[in-house]
């Protein structure tokens, strides 16, 4: 069901690390970043804005840049161990006849632009510049004072065929998603934790999420009270609730340009190489939540495009089960 993986990769990405998204008003974009979630700003000018959790050393975790219309995500990024997985990863993309190209990237070291085989942009370094962790300067809180980023959930119109790209890079699967034979989602990792990498079935490539992790289950309720305040309570779309894979609690938000930004309760230990992934049956509600209703329909079909990547559509048509069908199925019964 599951690709193999490769345990001894041709480079070592470490764990997700930063991502970029294009904004219409950047202004806007920091207030709900840094009053709702909580991030710090780390540096900014007239043109990005650079913002990291309360628990992170290095430079930035999330890049906001002014665009006219906003709501694209521009890169993806991952940190590599040592430089020369810089120097390998470029000819491992380049073999592949994938794009690959040395860029100058600010507050980071070499860095390198790279796209997967359905065009997911990515970027590649292996060092950044560090500031002082802030997540003991209590007096200093925001929001619900996110502490770091955890992992991103792209759409993919094969979510086999990009789960294999990705395991023979060494992510591993925590936990997958099928239907039948099918595979619907994969839930992939490096860093240890069990995920830095979702890919689920749906027109792509496209960026469903991004997702920061808070201390206490508590901070989850409070992104949603500092929404609510500030005039973006709309922007909660689902939840708070608990996932079925994984278990953890979350809810999900919108930003002021559409873009949807988890806030969970952190991730189990998955490091140790005997543990092998946890498979689900797409049939059963409890994938999508513990307990409570099912989300929305535009949650699972509604994303972030990246820049001048052309989408495909899966070959099947997606059907999960949105809250708008189990009203309906309800009504009927």
């Amino acid at each position: 069901m599951l690709p193999p993986v490769n345990l001894r990769p041709p480079f070592n990405i470490t764990r997700s690390s930063h991502i970029r998204l294009t904004v219409a008003d950047l202004a806007e974009s920091r207030n709900f970043y840094t009053n709702v979630l909580g991030l710090v700003v780390t540096e900014e000018d007239g043109s990005v804005c650079y913002l990291r959790g309360v628990q992170e050393a290095c430079h930035h975790s999330l890049v906001l840049e002014q665009a006219r219309d906003g709501g694209t995500c521009r890169r993806l990024g991952f940190r590599v161990l040592f430089d020369d997985d810089l120097d390998a990863a470029y000819d491992y993309f380049r073999e592949r006849d994938l794009p690959a190209e040395w860029v100058e990237a600010p507050h980071q070291g070499r860095t390198l632009h790279v796209s997967d085989p359905i065009g997911t942009p990515l970027e590649l370094c292996s060092t950044m510049e560090t500031r002082p962790r802030m997540h003991i300067q209590f007096e200093t809180f925001k929001g619900a004072h996110a502490q770091r980023l955890d992992h991103y959930q792209v759409l993919a119109p094969d979510t086999y065929q990009l789960c294999a790209f990705y395991s023979a890079l060494g992510f591993r699967n925590s936990e997958y998603l099928t239907h039948g034979d099918t595979l619907l989602g994969a839930f992939m990792y490096r860093k240890g934790t069990c995920l830095d990498l979702a890919i689920v079935t749906g027109e792509g490539p496209r960026m469903h999420h991004f997702a920061y992790t808070v201390s206490e289950s508590r901070d989850i309720f409070t992104a949603c009270d500092f929404a609510g305040n500030l005039g973006y309570g709309d922007s909660v779309e689902r939840g708070p609730g608990r996932h079925g894979p994984g278990g953890m609690l979350f809810v999900y938000l919108r930003d002021p340009d559409g873009h949807r930004v988890e806030v969970f309760n952190s991730h189990y230990q998955t490091i140790d190489i005997e543990i092998e992934p946890v498979r689900w049956d797409a049939a059963s509600l409890s994938t999508n939540a513990r307990w409570g209703l099912p989300a929305l329909e535009k949650w699972y079909f509604e994303a972030s495009p990246f820049d001048d990547v052309v989408q495909k559509a899966p070959e099947t048509p997606q059907n999960p089960m949105t809250l708008e069908r189990f009203l309906l199925e309800q009504r009927s019964n």
